[in-house]
This record gives C-alpha cells, sequence and structure tokens, in this order.
C-alpha cells in the first residue's frame, strides 16, 4: 500500500502538466528578482555616466541644466529669512576675520583694476574683514549655491554708474568660486557686461546708465565727466535692453552731484537749458517711474532701488580740525555719522517717488551703514582715465585720492548681503 502511495506521488510528478506548473511557478518567483536587479543595474549605469559626464559639485547637488528635469530644490528655512521686525539697515560694524572676507581678489579674475587697492599695492587689508551686523537681528550667511538656485532660468541686472557696476562685479565674485571651469564667462557688450551661469542658464548683467535716463554720457568708456546734458523725458533706448529682465537693481546718484545745475532737455530734444539739479533729478524719476509702470510685470519681476551711495571727500566732517580726506584712513567711523556728501531732498525725491508707484520697488537704503566706512574707498590705489596712479600722483593724495569708489572685497558685498536676504525672503520653496 506504502509502495502504491509512493509510485502514485512520483507518477504525479512525471505528468506532463504537472511539470509545467512547477517550472512556471518558478519562473513566477524568479521574476521580480531579475526585474529588480535590472533596474538597480540601470540606476547605477546612469549614475556612472552622469558622473563621467558632469564633473560639476554645483550640477551634483542642485540638479540638471535647465534642458533637464531631475533637480534638488533647495530649501529655504525659516532662519533664512530676516524677521519682519527687522530693519537690516541699521546697526554696526563687526570685526569679523575669521569669515571676511568672502572671497579674495585673487580668487576673483573678473575685477576691474579700479578696485583691486591691495593688489595695487594699498598697504594694509583692515577693510575687507568688516561685516556689518543689524540691530536685534541677522543677516542670513551669503550662500552662493542658494543664490545660484534663486536665479537659475533667469537674468539680474544692475543698471547705473561704476559704483553700480562695483556691485555687479561683487555679486559675480561672492558666487563664481561654486562654478566649474568652463560653466561661466563675462561678456563685454557695451554699454552691457553679462557673466553667464551655463549649468543654471542664469545671468548676472551691467548695463551703464549713469542717470538712468539718457544722456550724452551713454556711451560706456567714452564720456566726460566734466561735460553732462540728461534727456529728462527719453529713457526708451535703455528701458529696450531692461525689458523681461527677471530681477532689475537701479541706483543713479554720484553723476547728478557735480555741480548744482545740469544743462537737461525736457519736451523738445532741442531745448537745452540749465535745471537745478534736484528737479532735474525729480523729473528723471518721473519718467523712469512710468516706464517701470508700462513694462514691469510685477508677477514675474522684482525691482529694486539702490539709495545713494556716499563720499568722504572732506575729513574735517568725522574728524574735527582735519584737512584731508579718505587717504590714509584705516578704521569704520564710531557713531552717529551723515555727510555732507549724501544730498537728503534726493533721498526725499526716491522714497516720494517709490510711495505713489503703481507697482512695488523695494528700496535699499544702503546710504547710512556705508556712511561709516571712511577707510573702503580706493584713495590713490585705484585707477584714474584707466589707468593705475603714478608713484608722484600717489604721492598727492590731496588732489588725486578717490574717495567715492569702493575696494573689493569690501562694502558693495554687504549691500549684496543685503540684496540676497531680501531674494531670500521672497522666495518660495516649491516641492
Amino acid at each position: 500500500m506504502l509502495v502504491t502511495k509512493v509510485r502514485t506521488v512520483f507518477n504525479s510528478f512525471n505528468h506532463p502538466l504537472s511539470m509545467q506548473s512547477l517550472m512556471d511557478r518558478r519562473i513566477q518567483s524568479l521574476f521580480p528578482i531579475a526585474l529588480y536587479s535590472i533596474l538597480i543595474l540601470g540606476a547605477a549605469r546612469l549614475v556612472l555616466d552622469s558622473l563621467k559626464m558632469k564633473q560639476s559639485s554645483v550640477l551634483r547637488l542642485y540638479g540638471m541644466p535647465h534642458g533637464g528635469r531631475s533637480r534638488l530644490p533647495v530649501v529655504v528655512l525659516a532662519e533664512d529669512r530676516f524677521e519682519d521686525n527687522c530693519n537690516v539697515f541699521e546697526g554696526t560694524w563687526v570685526w569679523d576675520n575669521v569669515s571676511y572676507p568672502q572671497y579674495e581678489e585673487e580668487s576673483c579674475p573678473y575685477l576691474v583694476k579700479q578696485t583691486t587697492c591691495h593688489k595695487n599695492g594699498r598697504p594694509d587689508s583692515f577693510y575687507k574683514n568688516w561685516r556689518w551686523q543689524p540691530k536685534g537681528c541677522n543677516l542670513p550667511r551669503f550662500n552662493a549655491l542658494k543664490m545660484l538656485h534663486m536665479l537659475r532660468d533667469k537674468r539680474i541686472m544692475f543698471i547705473g554708474d561704476s559704483l553700480q557696476r562695483g556691485q555687479f562685479e561683487s555679486m559675480i565674485c561672492l558666487i563664481q568660486s561654486v562654478i566649474p571651469e568652463g560653466k561661466k564667462s563675462l561678456q563685454r557688450i557695451p554699454p552691457m557686461k553679462i557673466f553667464k551661469i551655463e549649468e543654471f542658464n542664469a545671468s548676472i548683467e551691467y548695463y551703464w546708465a549713469p542717470f538712468i535716463v539718457e544722456s550724452i554720457s551713454d556711451h560706456a568708456t567714452n564720456h566726460t565727466v566734466h561735460k553732462r546734458m540728461v534727456k529728462l523725458d527719453s529713457i526708451n533706448n535703455h528701458g529696450k535692453h531692461w525689458k523681461g529682465v527677471d530681477i532689475l537693481v537701479f541706483e543713479s546718484y554720484v553723476w547728478w552731484m557735480h555741480k548744482p545745475l545740469i544743462n537737461a532737455t525736457y519736451g523738445s530734444p532741442h531745448h537745452v537749458k540749465e535745471y537745478e539739479v534736484t528737479t532735474a533729478y525729480k523729473l528723471a524719476l518721473e519718467t523712469w517711474a512710468n516706464w517701470l509702470e508700462s513694462n514691469i510685470k510685477p508677477m514675474t519681476q522684482k525691482v529694486f532701488f539702490m539709495s545713494m551711495s556716499p563720499t568722504h571727500l572732506w575729513s574735517w566732517e568725522w574728524k574735527p580740525g582735519s584737512n584731508e580726506n579718505c587717504f590714509n584712513e584705516s578704521y569704520p567711523i564710531q557713531g552717529p555719522y551723515w555727510g555732507t556728501g549724501s544730498n537728503l531732498e534726493i533721498m526725499k525725491l526716491i522714497h516720494d517717488a517709490l510711495q505713489v508707484l503703481k507697482i512695488d520697488v523695494t528700496l535699499l537704503n544702503i546710504t547710512q551703514l556705508s556712511e561709516y566706512r571712511k577707510d573702503a574707498h580706493t584713495s590713490v590705489y585705484g585707477e584714474r582715465k584707466g589707468k593705475l596712479l603714478t608713484k608722484e600722483q600717489r604721492a598727492n593724495p590731496t588732489d588725486f585720492a578717490d574717495c567715492i569708489h569702493w575696494c573689493l572685497p569690501g562694502v558693495p558685498d554687504a549691500w549684496n548681503e543685503i540684496l540676497y536676504a531680501y531674494l531670500l525672503k521672497g522666495y518660495q520653496n516649491f516641492s
């Protein structure tokens, strides 16, 4: 009986249909394992190919170029933003030689000779080591990768005079070190400079327009400081270059202040007359405001206006009894200070113009914080008429010290830290 049962079981396994069923079950059990193995091998191959093709740390951390789809979002946390009740423009300069400067002249090949004070022979470097500290709150630390992420598929343009060019160069220097060689480039197309970041399909741009409105000084290199004529109601030749730019940062002041009166046209392009500077500035702001309201799309574009960059031409303002300028100054001014070079009436005109605008323009009021920095100008360690000062000129700082432009690294970096903080504050996280 037992033998019969064994034979029956044995015969059942040898039945063709039974053998086929057993094989089917075995194949089905192996199918998921094979599928998982293929997927794992495929993923590994993709990773290896990606690492071979793209060596950029930026890409590995923050995604692919604009044509790709795979990208890891940068998350902006609550602590990355300054509080609503924080006035980032009130504070003091604190010594910080650990984390500042955030770059060095030698590490940023995009600086012009006008700003590379230490390279040009300035003996001290203290001006690089001061950090702007708002009162009662903190600015977020500038993060180049987060800034690049916010600029992905976007253009930011700095518009104004050579002071605004310094802010443009500062922004490039703050971010360029995280971009691999071959993935960044600087083009000079007067009146513009364009720094392109290939992997992010982004650009940082500069546009020369010292009066914002049109003038006879609009050629980026061939212009005279002493002969000025402004077209107060003309802006379209400039504006056509600004259309569609995602982030616009405007500045205009020093070129207006050469004399109390300025030659200008308004209405008829052939009728030139003298205007008081404040009157002309107000008319220019109105022309600019009209252009903004006609061309800016508030949902997709951001507009900033930089308040005036101060000068330090007369040392008696911070050192009573002296008769010098910013030359040989090594430390910021301590305590309350406002120089006569910063025109309060112009400040009010800017404030009033922004108040009545139909679109939002953020005023970055960097004047007061920059007032303290008598130590940070290029002085005799910059250029004049495109050439570094001679030994004889440097020996005569009374006539040749430049107390208008700033050394880099330096004060314009703080302006960009504040701009970065505002961009972070308005940035929306998307998952």
